[in-house]
């Protein structure tokens, strides 16, 4: 009698450390996947940033020389060029304008996204690139844009929504909740240029509203956060506008 329920016993604790040793497993593994998550989307910021980088030197290096050739224009005039033209005449030699075309900045991805721009909230140090679209994929690997569809670039005139996850581990979304009024959100485009926005409304609507997306902004630049309640039964929104 005493080996049959020792037997049982054994083989109850046999399970029990058996399923003790699965949930550690699968803790460990999220864990894992999730880390490695969060060092590709570092990683994704850095080629994204060393591209804007290149963006703006090449700027900076082009208008450097449309100053020095307007000077150069402006300080040594050809007196025969001016009677010419005074009587209908132009220099075929003479360049026309100094226009110059705009830097294309160089498109960078994540998994195939087309990476928009970063952003960045100070107070919960939340740091990640923000993608073209919303799809289960991409908002398992970094935030995107949610509306306007199709949204060509970031920090123009309107509302522009961006969605992330709440994995309710400090990633992502996770900290949007510890979020007040007065605390601000910077966004960095693809040109280079960064925007920052204070937030000015924040609150909970059901996960099916989406009327906040087109609110009227008046011609200012603003953004909208959403993410899911801890709970999951609500949608948590932040409003806010450039300052």
């Amino acid at each position: 009698m005493f080996n049959k329920y020792s037997n049982v016993l054994t083989m109850i604790l046999i399970v029990i450390i058996v399923l003790i040793v699965g949930i550690l497993g699968y803790i460990g593994y999220d864990t894992y996947v999730k880390e490695k998550t969060e060092d590709k989307a570092q990683l994704a910021i850095e080629e994204f940033e060393r591209a804007t980088k290149s963006v703006k030197k090449n700027i900076k290096a082009t208008n450097t020389v449309k100053n020095e050739t307007a000077e150069n224009t402006a300080t040594s005039v050809n007196p025969s060029d001016i009677m010419n033209q005074l009587g209908g005449e132009t220099n075929t030699n003479q360049q026309q304008g100094n226009e110059t075309p705009t830097e294309e900045p160089e498109k960078t991805y994540l998994e195939g996204y087309e990476i928009l721009g970063t952003i960045n909230i100070p107070k919960t140090g939340a740091h990640y690139p923000i993608l073209s679209e919303v799809t289960k994929r991409s908002i398992e690997i970094a935030v995107g844009v949610l509306y306007p569809p199709n949204t060509p670039a970031l920090n123009q005139v309107g509302n522009v929504v961006i969605a992330g996850h709440n994995y309710r581990n400090g990633k992502f979304f996770s900290n949007n909740k510890k979020l007040s009024n007065g605390d601000t959100i910077e966004i960095q485009d693809a040109t280079g240029t960064t925007v920052t926005y204070e937030i000015y409304n924040i609150y909970e609507t059901s996960t099916t509203d989406a009327e906040y997306m087109k609110r009227d902004t008046n011609g200012t630049r603003e953004i909208s956060l959403s993410t899911c309640t801890d709970d999951s039964s609500a949608r948590l929104v932040i409003w806010a506008r450039e300052i």
